[in-house]
């Protein structure tokens, strides 16, 4: 019985998860990467001219159980690619992600921001 409340939960977050609908194109986005486990795509709220979110297709609430190293490796690797490609790395860059609670949408997500200087605030 506890396991069936456990999946049920974890399929109404799903139904309900923003990044699961855009990915399930419940939701229209223009992204600027796709492939079959990560999509990228610019902020609706940007803070800097440069902010993109990198999101993994598969559904992970919290950065703390995001366990999947191929995964993880190529979230990196789409990191290293944006701030390559808007010579961020060249004019200051942020990457930065929310968890325990503070995420917005609780679907783990990655923002890389740009140009950023040391005296920027968070």
């Amino acid at each position: 019985m506890l396991l069936s409340l456990r999946v049920q939960k974890m399929v109404n977050i799903m139904v309900d998860c923003v990044f699961c609908k855009i990915r399930d194109r419940e939701i229209a986005k223009e992204f600027t990467y796709e492939d079959d486990d990560v999509m990228v795509f610019p902020d609706i709220h940007p803070v800097r001219p440069v902010h993109m979110l990198v999101v993994p297709k598969k559904h992970v609430e919290d950065f703390l159980d995001f366990n999947d190293e191929s995964l993880m490796a190529k979230v990196k690797i789409m990191i290293d690619k944006i701030i390559r490609e808007n010579k961020l790395d060249e004019k200051g860059y942020r990457v930065g992600i929310n968890g325990g609670g503070a995420q917005l949408i609780d679907h783990v997500h990655f923002h890389v921001s740009g140009p950023m200087t040391k005296d920027m605030e968070m």
